[in-house]
């Protein structure tokens, strides 16, 4: 009985490792996520490392590109968290548009205003579920979701408001976790073919799946129309 009990116990530390550690609370529902993140946030960014470097290279200025004939663009970052992509655009003199910053976690966009409030009105944050995007139809210039999907209640309804809020001729940028960690989250990190297929559904063309990090591909995606989207490969 000793030894059963043991091994439960430790079945149990395992699932519960799982559950909040590995996935985050993507299974437990977005208030446990967003609670869980409000718990490190103050740690996130020194958790990361986030290389500015990086982040303009293979995030800020293909963006930038595929975006070039759109004067003042409004760009919408879902998951925003201390506002990683907001910032790579925002220090950049050749962006001259705006940014909302969507995120469930009330400390990590107290963070991320910190990071950026001298850049004005050019930022705004909003505490909101990506489930439901409080915004009109073809809104966006471009929808961007960095590393953040699979931590979402329902990353394809996530991905169908995205869509929706993105106007004809917009981009999308969001990545897809890859590699054996998206094993240990069935239902929410995707295939590449069956993402492919699911953007395609949604009305969205042009969809380039790129590797970018170990765990990670950058998957773009344009909605035919409008200016249209051809983001110059940068790899």
């Amino acid at each position: 009985m000793v030894w059963l009990a043991i091994a439960l116990s430790l079945a149990l530390a395992l699932i519960l490792y799982w559950l909040l550690v590995t996935t985050e609370g993507a299974y437990l529902g977005p208030r446990v996520v967003a609670w869980l993140y409000d718990l490190s946030a103050g740690r996130y960014d020194a958790i990361k490392r986030f290389n500015p470097g990086d982040d303009d290279y293979f995030l800020a200025l293909p963006l930038l590109q595929a975006l070039r004939d759109v004067h003042t663009p409004l760009v919408l970052d879902v998951a925003t968290g201390t506002g990683r992509l907001p910032l790579a655009l925002l220090r950049r003199t050749d962006f001259r548009g705006q940014v909302i910053g969507l995120d469930l976690s009330r400390r990590m966009l107290n963070l991320a205003w910190r990071k950026a409030r001298h850049h004005g009105s050019r930022l705004h944050l909003i505490r909101q579920d990506a489930a439901r995007l409080p915004f009109a139809d073809g809104t966006f210039d471009a929808v961007t979701c960095l590393e953040a999907l699979e931590f979402l209640a329902n990353p394809a309804a996530a991905l169908r408001e995205m869509a929706r809020v993105l106007r004809p001729g917009g981009v999308l940028l969001v990545t897809n976790r890859v590699n054996w960690e998206a094993r240990l989250m069935p239902g929410k990190a995707f295939s590449g073919p069956a993402l492919r297929a699911l953007l395609e559904s949604l009305g969205l063309a042009r969809i380039e799946i790129r590797r970018w990090q170990v765990c990670y591909d950058l998957v773009w995606a344009g909605k035919p129309g409008g200016i249209g989207f051809s983001p110059e490969r940068r790899i």
